[in-house]
């Protein structure tokens, strides 16, 4: 069936700028609204992106940013996620050309996710949710629209997942007992930023009998062991994301992050050539974030990805808030 050209829609399939799914167009007066709320001069450059090192400027971001549902006022962070994923420790040349099924997650902390309204709570990694479902899926777009890393093409990924559409979280800052992830890298409480790190989907961790920490995190070390394969280490830089019921119970018992951390790395132990050997390179690899809904005692992995030649890192961007806070 040959599409309507005078539905700008079925143009936008036809040109190949979407991701399957319909996208907004924008018109001229979408995408000026969208620059305008981003403060910036439109043809200011936000990166180069890979592979085809294409040129991101706020006005080619808000293109897509229009085009993937999302709001003017949620541009500081699409801006921000596009800025991490264009810095060399992100890799996002070997991520756009891996048969891993990796893709950028986004996650924000500070207040710009209550401004925003990111779902940081009860499904957290589930559709339903604007902000998160645009702003990642923005993020996608300008990867494959500007970058261009098509599908098939040159990004091939032997099975793809459901976040190469859209791949976005806040961290449950309110529900946490320990200090949020930005935080831990420097950052202040009341500051608004962006981490990207190239995921897999996440691979949901039960413990509902446990209720001490030793026991809770004895089973996320079990589960870690075969992320990607029981036979693979050490990897790189990978989320762990623990449900609250979890969170309260392990603090209950004293620990810390950093408890957590060396808990986890020292449990996660596989056989390597013989020898047992820990499944990360170092602690400071696992990343650990309080997300979710507070019931149900639940973790997840959010494995980085494994490859260790030139390994992605997990990549912190401030969000330019404009008086959104």
């Amino acid at each position: 069936m040959t599409p309507d050209a005078s539905d700008p829609i079925e143009e936008l399939f036809a040109r190949g700028v979407t991701d399957g799914l319909p996208v907004v167009p924008p018109t001229a007066e979408r995408v000026g609204a969208t620059v305008a709320a981003s403060g910036r001069g439109g043809d200011e450059l936000i990166g180069l992106v890979a592979p085809a090192n294409g040129r991101a400027t706020v006005e080619r971001v808000a293109v897509n940013a229009v085009m993937a549902g999302c709001r003017p006022e949620y541009i500081p962070v699409v801006i921000a996620a596009v800025s991490a994923i264009c810095d060399p420790e992100f890799s996002l040349v070997g991520v756009s050309g891996t048969t891993d099924a990796v893709t950028p997650l986004v996650i924000v902390n500070g207040p710009i996710r209550r401004a925003l309204e990111v779902n940081c709570a009860a499904s957290v990694f589930g559709a339903g949710f604007r902000a998160n479902a645009t702003i990642g899926r923005a993020v996608r777009l300008v990867w494959v629209n500007v970058g261009g890393a098509r599908p098939g093409v040159i990004s091939m990924s032997t099975f793809g997942q459901p976040g190469r559409y859209s791949y976005c979280i806040g961290e449950h800052e309110e529900a946490s007992p320990w200090e949020p992830l930005s935080v831990e890298h420097g950052f202040a409480a009341a500051d608004s930023t962006v981490a990207v790190l190239a995921a897999e989907a996440p691979q949901i961790v039960v413990n509902a009998g446990g209720r001490r920490a030793r026991d809770i995190l004895s089973t996320v070390a079990r589960a870690g062991a075969v992320i990607a394969s029981p036979d693979l280490a050490p990897l790189g830089d990978t989320l762990l994301v623990i449900g609250p019921e979890h969170a309260a119970t392990i603090a209950a018992d004293g620990w810390s992050k950093a408890d957590v951390r060396r808990f986890v790395w020292e449990q996660c132990q596989v056989t390597v050539d013989g020898a047992r050997t820990p499944k990360f390179r170092e602690p400071a690899c696992l990343h650990v974030l309080v997300a979710g809904g507070t019931a149900g005692r639940f973790s997840a992995w959010v494995p980085g990805w494994p490859f260790r030649g030139a390994p992605s890192r997990l990549v912190f961007r401030g969000v330019a808030t404009s008086g959104l806070q």
